[in-house]
């Protein structure tokens, strides 16, 4: 049964409305790649949390998130037009290989938080950016089947809480870029 500390694998199916009502597939996980979790590590909104609690090995799912308990409303003050130079790469260029329209990019906030901005617009003196998250204002319409729950791993728990150490948790991706980075028993062995 899903509980805090489970780790959990399921399919899902992510639709949101059009503005006509007709719902759009926006993300998909399948049995070969499923989603993978830890409940109760904030890794998922704290509603799909809820919404998967007591289910087990098997059960489908199928509910409707409202946007305030998704990634809330929508704010136009999160979207901001930027001085072009912000985004000059080491040699004193537009750094155009990361920075083009539909671009997620990091940026720091003025306490020192790095948080993701989309590239709505690049001008030539001006990059347009959109703070806010991709699915705010959208009621998320998600449709699934639990595939496994087991219990989390010492080692697996130590990288979901210390993301610092600079792999990425477990399941292969390492932010340091080396490959096989699964092994996450006594810790992640990225180095």
């Amino acid at each position: 049964m899903i509980e805090n500390l489970k780790v959990v694998s399921a399919t899902y199916e992510l639709y949101i409305a059009d503005e006509n009502g007709k719902e759009e597939l926006m993300e998909q996980a399948t049995e070969q790649a499923p989603l993978v979790w830890c409940q109760g590590e904030k890794m998922m909104l704290p509603a799909f949390e809820a919404q998967m609690a007591g289910k087990n090995v098997g059960d489908p799912f199928d509910f409707v998130l409202k946007a305030a308990e998704a990634y809330g409303e929508y704010f136009e003050e999160g979207v901001q037009e930027l001085p072009k130079k912000m985004f000059f790469n080491g040699d004193g260029e537009f750094d155009d290989e990361r920075v083009y329209v539909g671009a997620i990019v990091p940026m720091n906030t003025v306490d020192g938080q790095i948080v993701k901005a989309q590239v709505c617009e690049v001008t030539n003196d001006t990059v347009t950016i959109d703070l806010n998250h991709p699915y705010a204002g959208e009621d998320l319409h998600f449709k699934g089947k639990i595939l496994d729950i087991r219990d989390v791993t010492e080692g697996e728990l130590k990288a979901i809480r210390n993301p610092r150490h600079g792999c990425g948790g477990c399941g292969g991706g390492c932010s340091k870029g080396k490959k096989n980075c699964n092994n996450c028993e006594g810790g992640c062995n990225c180095g």
